[in-house]
Order: structure tokens, then sequence, then C-alpha cells
């Protein structure tokens, strides 16, 4: 049977490919599938996520259907009733803030000397207030896990808004400020002290701010591991009591790993510099916004015209059902999961994603093997971790247990979801001591994403990332190994980015490079930094090439492997054009297609802080200038926009 090709529909037609693929490539579909008002962006990932929403839409109210929905603690019961508890505006907006006013008046208890048991009261579900605590897999012993200390959180995400004086952040600081004193008196505190507590949070986030770690730091695995004794957390760290503190948990730790000790050194001069005032103002505004998502409908429009509005440029709130349906999932997302793949996920796309997956580990391989940067040494230790990579596809083989998580649809909604909250805290923490559960999956197979491990050395792909266009049996397999084989492609690489690199075939944080590879591979890696922190996003603002160069290194490698996986999976066959497009120029445009979409100005800032990726024409424009056989499958000569010179091209993987 013969397989389809690419939709010329989502292709500009008017546009040249040598001046700017990915308009060319794109857009056909991004005039078809304009922004909407409740979107700050919208491209493909965003679609096929609708797609996602409007099938679990369908799981969610087809289970509140079913008998088991009115039996107390069946998952019919406790999916049924959050998801209509938040469909529930009038209930929300006739409790108000009430259901958290219990917690409100036990803040303004609080006495400064009582500091360690109101941090145990805090961290088991009311806010990460000062720093972060939980169990992790030791980063140097992927078979052990460990309790870690981490920095507390900024209510804008990135530390530059607090720092940096420019016209945007000043808009942004603005609109913050006015949010912290709208919840606040939705929270029964008169303007008056809504101003006090706005003092307090933005003097305490000012100065979080500039303690943590940048964005470019927290990419560094070794910077962010230091492994201390219990005996010296207590000694470094005295304005914790440390054993009541693990005890109120219900964890016994013999050592911890704190990702940034400065961070917690000036936590404790922090809280020394402040009133008791202050601490109760700042973690009152911490509480209460906190919840807020989980309140009436006056808290739900504030949070909308500051974190929506005001910093994304979105325009209407989504439809009520897409926030009851995401709250909802993010709770029992793998029983939801279960059904999912049992009515949307054929076996055959698992069984046709394994083949895949090994022709672009073989591929992989090949260019290891073939690379003249790396040393024969470093070349075997490399072969020896992609050989060891573990590969999850569709749905895992074990399924969580949600009986522990009691929903009673006589609580408020902030309840509810405040004791499931409580069990994942206790969930994690009862982790402590016990070895690694290798089969445990971090996304849920309605997911439409990926993702590498670099502690597990493994990588997953729910179920929802495999569909058009990602992943279609019935297509022609220049597309599918341009788009899913890229996927796969890329994934397998941030084992070897800047990152990933930096653990072994275990998952151990552990240099197995030489020294002088090492070197070479972060002078190229220096070149691609460079060459996307040329790029312009916005006007007078550029790419952050360092933060994002994982992601980058990730898309080159993937784009380059996976055409080495399809030209070996389909040697000897004839190279046929479809519909015009030979096999080279449908594999780049199933890439560059996969990246369709548009974004507003405001969200181009916002990521451009927060999101290790490049924006989605970066992602294809910059990092196919970089590859020959794109100029060759498009005709792009020296002069064209699209070319990039060989002496100025990076290539890694």
């Amino acid at each position: 049977m013969a397989k389809h090709g690419i939709d010329k529909a989502n292709l500009d037609l008017s546009s040249d490919p040598r001046k700017d693929f990915y308009q060319y490539a794109c857009g056909g579909w991004i005039k078809e599938h304009p922004m909407k008002g409740e979107h700050s962006s919208f491209g493909m990932f965003d679609f096929l996520r609708d797609n996602a929403r409007e099938q679990l839409k369908d799981l969610i109210t087809t289970l509140g259907a079913n008998p088991d929905a009115s039996v107390p603690g069946t998952i019919a019961q406790k999916v049924n009733d959050v998801y209509n508890q938040v469909l529930d505006t009038e209930r929300l907006t006739r409790e108000g803030v009430e259901p958290i006013m219990h917690v409100i008046r036990k803040v303004e208890e609080f006495r400064k000397e009582e500091l360690t048991q109101n941090l145990i009261w805090l961290h088991k579900g009311y806010a990460d207030s000062f720093f972060g605590a939980g169990v992790v897999v030791d980063a140097k012993n992927s078979d052990a896990h460990i309790f870690c200390l981490g920095e507390a959180g900024l209510s804008l995400g990135d530390r530059d808004y607090y720092l940096e004086e420019n016209e945007t952040n000043a808009k942004i600081m603005a609109g913050f400020q006015e949010y912290v004193k709208k919840i606040m008196q939705l929270a029964r505190f008169s303007a008056t002290d809504a101003e006090r507590i706005w003092k307090a949070v933005i003097k305490v986030e000012t100065e979080i701010a500039r303690h943590k770690h940048t964005r470019e730091q927290r990419r560094d695995p070794n910077l962010r591991y230091n492994v201390f004794p219990v005996e010296e957390i207590r000694r470094r760290y005295p304005f914790v009591d440390w054993q009541a503190y693990f005890e109120g948990l219900g964890v016994n730790p013999d050592k911890v790993d704190v990702s940034n000790p400065e961070f917690i050194d000036f936590a404790g001069t922090l809280i020394e510099s402040l009133s008791e005032r202050e601490i109760k103002d700042y973690i009152l505004y911490d509480v209460v916004s906190s919840a807020s998502g989980l309140l009436g409908e006056d808290f739900d429009d504030a949070n909308f015209e500051f974190f929506s509005r005001i910093m994304s440029g979105i325009e209407e709130k989504k439809p009520r059902w897409k926030k009851a349906m995401a709250l909802t999932n993010s709770i029992f997302g793998e029983a939801i999961g279960k059904l999912y793949v049992e009515k949307y996920f054929p076996e055959e796309n698992k069984d046709y994603m394994k083949a895949l997956v090994e022709n672009l580990r073989s591929a992989l391989a090949d260019h290891i093997e073939y690379l003249e940067w790396m040393g024969p040494d470093t070349k075997v230790k490399a072969l020896d971790k992609l050989k060891a990579l573990t590969v999850k596809i569709g749905y895992p083989d074990k399924w969580k247990d949600y009986s522990g998580i009691s929903i009673d649809p006589e609580k408020s909604l902030w309840e509810n979801v405040f004791n499931a909250s409580l069990w994942f805290i206790n969930d994690n923490l009862s982790k402590l001591g016990k070895p690694v559960d290798k089969e445990e999956w971090h996304m849920y197979p309605q997911t439409v994403n990926a993702y590498y491990s670099p502690v597990n050395n493994e990588i997953c792909f729910p179920a929802a990332i495999l569909q058009p266009p990602y992943f279609d049996i019935t297509a022609d397999d220049a597309l599918n190994y341009g788009a899913i084989g890229v996927v796969i492609g890329h994934e397998t690489t941030h084992g070897f980015d800047d990152q990933g690199r930096q653990f072994d075939k275990d998952g151990n944080l552990k240099n197995w490079w030489s020294e002088v590879d090492e070197e070479r591979f972060k002078a190229i890696s220096d070149r691609l930094v460079a060459l996307f922190d040329a790029v312009e996003v916005a006007p007078g603002v550029h790419a952050n090439g360092r933060f994002t160069l994982g992601e980058n290194i990730a898309d080159q490698g993937g784009l380059r492997i996976a055409l080495s996986a399809y030209r070996k999976a389909t040697e000897g066959q004839p190279a046929t054009d479809i519909d015009g497009l030979s096999p080279l120029q449908r594999f780049y445009l199933a890439y560059a297609q996969v990246w369709a979409g548009s974004i507003r100005d405001e969200e181009v800032l916002v990521r451009t802080k927060s999101d290790p990726h490049s924006l989605s024409k970066n992602r294809v424009n910059e990092t196919l200038k970089n590859i020959a056989e794109f100029f060759e499958a498009f005709g792009i000569k020296e002069g064209d926009p699209m070319f990039r010179p060989e002496s100025e091209r990076v290539i890694i993987w």
C-alpha cells in the first residue's frame, strides 16, 4: 500500500525555502491555525495537546457516568468528584477564601522562635517558604535516594524580573504588586494590610532572587551536587533544628544533598534579618497564592489578569473544563493514562517505535565511531552508555496505586487537593532508604512530550506523542524519521549534551571523558552557544545560547542521527518523489512542521528567560543552517539567507 507524503496545505508556497525555511515549511499550517485569545503561543504541540485534552475530557466524563462514580473510594468516584468540583464555580465563589481561613489564622499565630515547627507544618503541603525539601535520586549513586534541600521559588519564575531594570520588567513588577494586593484583600485583609504584605513579599523575593543560581548555573549538575553528613548540616545551618525538622517530616537521613549551599546559608541570614511581622506576611502571601487556583472566581480572575494577560499576553481564559481536566489529570494521571492507552494507543505503534529506536541507536553508534574530535578511549565509554540506554514506550508496565488518596465531595476543592498533595509528598518522602524503582515513569502516557533522564539513562516516549504528524504508520518513512525519528534522536542525544554527558552509563554523575576530549567538546559547544547568542528574538533582546545549549545540541544531533537511520533503513530502495518532493525534502519538512506555530511578543520574552528550548523558528532555521544535506535538499547556496559557510557550521554529534 502506498504511504502518504507531506500535506502541501501546510506549506507556504509563496515563500522561498532558501530565504526562510520555517515560513516555507510551516506558513500554511500557521495561517490555518491562528492563536485563540486563550493562547500565549499555539503550535503543533499545542494542537496535539488540545486533541489529547478532548480525548481525556471524553474519558473523564464517561467515567463520571460509570456506576462506580457513586461508590466511595473508586477511581471513578475520585476523578468525577474532583472534575465536577472545579466546574462548580458557584460553590467556589460562595466559599471564597473560607477553605483556607484556618491556614491564615495558623500563620498569624506563628512566632519567630518557633521557626522549625512552622517550617515543618508549611513544608507538608502548604508552601515551600524559604527553601524546598524532598527526596531525589542520588546523582552519584543512581540506585539510591537522598534527601535534598533546594532553593525557594519565585512568584515570577526567573530572578531577572527582580534584578534587571527595563520597561518590560517595570510593567510586570507593577502588575505583580497589584496582584499581591488584590489576592490578599480577597483573603479578607484590609488595603493597608495588603500594602504591608506587598512590601514584605517584594523585599523577601528580591533577596531570594539575588542569591539563587542563575538559569545557566542550574544546568551544571556538579554545581548542584553538594552532599554533607547530617552533622555538617546542623553545624552549617543552625537556624533550623534539623533533627526536629527531619522527624517532623518522617525521615531519618544520614546525609543531605544541598543544591545551593550558599542559598541555604543566606536563607538563615534572611530569616534572622526579618521581623516576625515580615516573616508572617511573606508566608501569608505564599499560602494564599499557592491556594488561589483552588478558590473562587475572583482569585481565578486575579491570577489570569497577571500571570496570563500581563506576563504572557493571553487575551481570554481557557474554557473551565480544561482547568478541570488538567487538575484531575495531575492528581490521577496514571489511572486516566491506563484508560487512555486502552482506547487510543494501538499496540502496533509500540512495536513500530521499538524498531525505530533501535535504528536510531545504531545510527548514533556509527556517528560516535566516526567522530574526529573524540579519542578512542572515550568512544568506548560513549558506546557503552548508548548500549545501556533504557527505552520506555507508550505506557508503564506497572500502574500507580491511588487508593491512599481520599476525595470527599462534601469537603472543599482546596481540602481535597491539599489531601492529595500531602499523599504525593509522603509518597516522595517514603522513598528515602529504598532503592530506586527503575520501572517508574516520570510522564503520564497521555502527555504529548518525551524525555531523557540522566540518572536513569533512559528515554521515554508516552503514547500521546505517538500520533500524526510525529508518528504515523500510514506515512512515508521520510516523514516518520523526520518527525518522531528526530524526537528519538533528540532525546538520545541528551545523554551526550552538556549536561547528560556528565553522567555515566549507570546514571551516575561521574566524569568518563578524557581531559583532551572534554576540552574539545567544550570548545565546539562554545561555538554553538555563540551562534544562538547572535540571534535577535525581539528588538534588542538576544537568545541565550548557553541556557539553551543542551536542547540545541539535541536538536542538531537528533536531525543528523535520524537522517543516518533513515538512509540505512531504506538502503537499496528507490528514492521516490511524492507530490514533487524528494525523500530528503520530505524529511526536513517533516522536522520543521513539528515546530509550526505562532507566539505572542510577551511570551517570547518570558520563554527567553525561562525555557531551555530555543524558539520554534530558531530550532528550525538556525539548526538546519549547520547541516550540509539540508542545503543539498533545497538547493541552498552561498548568498542565500539560509546558507551558513562551512567554516562557521557547528557539528557535534
